[in-house]
C-alpha cells in the first residue's frame, strides 16, 4: 500500500514493516511479529449467522502500521480541508476523517485481487489500495499527475490494477456495479470477493435491494458494507430510515453489525465475511462509524448535531487514539516515538502537496479523451476538436 514519498530512498508502504520509519527515531520501536490476542471493544451483533470471535490475533508490527496508516489518512484529509478553503481544490470534496478504521481494517484482511468499489468519500480507500499521496493531491487539485489525470477530482479516484473501481458520484449506484464485479469473479471461478461500500444515506436506494436480490439468487461473492456514520447530507439516520438496523436490511441475507471505530473489529469482520461469501453468497456488514467533518465542504457539520457530540466521539471512540492506547499499553513504542511518526507524516504530506502543485493542468483537448473506447463510437478531431467522426464497430 504505497504512500506518496517523493524519492526512492524514502519510499514506504502502508502495510509494511515500519523499520525504515523507526530508524530515524531515538530507539527502534517494536517490529515483532509475535502474536498478540486482543478482544474487540464491543461484541459483534449478528443477523442470520454466527458471529466471529471477539478475540482478534494481531502483532506489534501490525498495530504500529495501523497507527501510521490511519494517522497518514487523517493528516491527508485535514490537509485537503485546508487546500479546499484556499480554493486550490474546487468542486465537490467529501472527507473521511474519523472513519479510517474501516478502510485500514478491511485492507488488513484481504488482498489486491479482491475488489473494492465505493462512493465519493474515496480518498483513503484509494490510498489503502496502493495509491500515493502525490496522486491524491494532484487529482484533488485537477492536475495531470492525478490518478484520473486531473479529470475526475475528489469523487472519481480509480486504480483498476489494485482492484479499486472508484469513486462514484451517484448515490448508491456503485452497489449494482460491485455486484457485477462479483458476478465476474464467480464466472471466472476466482477465489476472490468484492466489497461494495455505501453510506447510511444510500441505504434506502432501490437499486441496492435489486442488486442484493439477484446477488443472493446467484450466490455472488459480494460483501455489502454500510459505512453508517449516522448522518446523510445533513439528515440524521432516524429521520431517513424507519429501520436503521442496516445489517438486517437484507432480510434473507445474513448481516453483521461491527464497531467501525475499532480497526481490529473491522479486520476480524472482513476476514469472516470473505470466508462466508465464498461459501454461501452475500453478506451485509454495518460499520458503526462517525465522520468528523460535514457531509461535504459546503456542510459545516454542526447545524444538525452538536459540537459536544463530535468532541465526545473524538474523546471516547477515535480509531487512532484507540490504537495509540494499545501500542502504549503493550509497551510497543513510547509516546515520543508515536509523536515523531506523526511529525514525519506531516512532512510527507506537505512535500506531496508541494510536488502536486508543480504538476501542470490538463490540456483543453483532454476534455475529449477517455469518453469512448478507442476505435468505437464518436471521436473528435481537428485543431479545435470540434469535428466529429463516427466509427462503426
Amino acid at each position: 500500500m504505497a504512500l506518496s514519498h517523493l524519492s526512492s530512498t524514502r519510499s514506504n508502504r502502508l502495510l509494511r514493516p515500519l523499520a525504515a520509519a523507526a530508524s530515524s527515531l531515538c530507539r527502534p520501536i517494536s517490529t515483532s511479529t509475535e502474536p498478540l490476542v486482543i478482544e474487540t471493544s464491543i461484541p459483534f451483533t449478528p443477523h442470520k449467522c454466527e458471529p466471529p470471535s471477539r478475540s482478534v490475533e494481531t502483532n506489534p508490527q501490525e498495530l504500529l502500521t495501523f497507527f501510521r496508516d490511519m494517522a497518514t489518512m487523517r493528516r491527508m484529509e485535514i490537509a485537503a480541508d485546508s487546500l479546499y478553503k484556499a480554493k486550490l481544490i474546487r468542486g465537490f470534496c467529501h472527507l473521511y476523517d474519523g472513519q479510517e478504521a474501516v478502510c485500514v481494517g478491511m485492507e488488513a484482511s484481504i488482498n489486491k485481487k479482491d475488489c473494492i468499489i465505493t462512493a465519493y468519500r474515496d480518498h483513503c480507500t484509494f490510498l489503502g489500495r496502493g495509491g500515493t499521496l502525490l496522486e491524491i493531491f494532484s487529482e484533488l487539485m485537477g492536475r495531470q499527475g492525478g490518478c484520473s489525470k486531473g479529470k475526475g477530482g475528489s469523487m472519481h479516484f480509480y486504480k483498476k490494477e489494485s482492484g479499486f473501481y472508484g469513486g462514484h458520484g451517484i448515490v448508491g449506484a456503485q452497489v449494482p456495479l460491485g455486484c457485477g464485479l462479483a458476478f465476474a469473479q464467480k464466472y471466472n471461478k476466482d477465489e476472490n470477493v468484492t466489497f461494495a461500500l455505501y453510506g447510511d444515506g444510500a441505504a434506502n436506494q432501490g437499486q441496492l435491494f435489486e442488486a442484493l436480490n439477484i446477488s443472493a439468487l446467484w450466490d455472488l461473492p459480494i460483501i455489502l458494507v454500510c459505512e453508517n456514520n449516522h448522518y446523510g447530507m445533513g439528515t440524521a439516520e432516524w429521520r431517513a430510515a424507519k429501520s436503521p438496523s442496516y445489517y438486517k436490511r437484507g432480510d434473507y441475507v445474513p448481516g453483521l453489525k461491527v464497531d467501525g471505530m475499532d480497526v481490529l473489529a473491522v479486520k476480524q469482520a472482513c476476514k469472516f465475511a470473505k470466508e462466508h461469501v465464498l461459501k454461501n453468497g452475500p453478506i451485509i456488514l454495518e460499520m458503526d462509524t462517525y465522520r468528523y467533518h460535514g457531509h461535504s465542504m459546503s456542510d459545516p457539520g454542526s447545524t444538525y448535531r452538536t459540537r459536544d457530540e463530535i468532541s465526545g466521539v473524538r474523546q471516547e471512540r477515535d480509531p487512532i487514539e484507540r490504537v495509540r492506547k494499545l501500542v502504549l499499553g503493550h509497551d510497543l513504542a513510547t509516546e515520543k516515538e508515536l509523536k515523531d511518526i506523526e511529525k514525519e507524516i506531516r512532512k510527507e504530506v506537505d512535500e506531496a502537496i508541494a510536488k502536486a502543485k508543480e504538476s501542470p493542468m490538463p490540456e483543453p483537448s483532454e476534455l475529449f479523451t477517455n469518453v469512448y473506447v478507442k476505435g468505437f463510437g464518436t471521436e473528435s478531431f481537428g485543431a479545435d476538436r470540434k469535428e466529429l467522426r463516427a466509427t462503426l464497430p
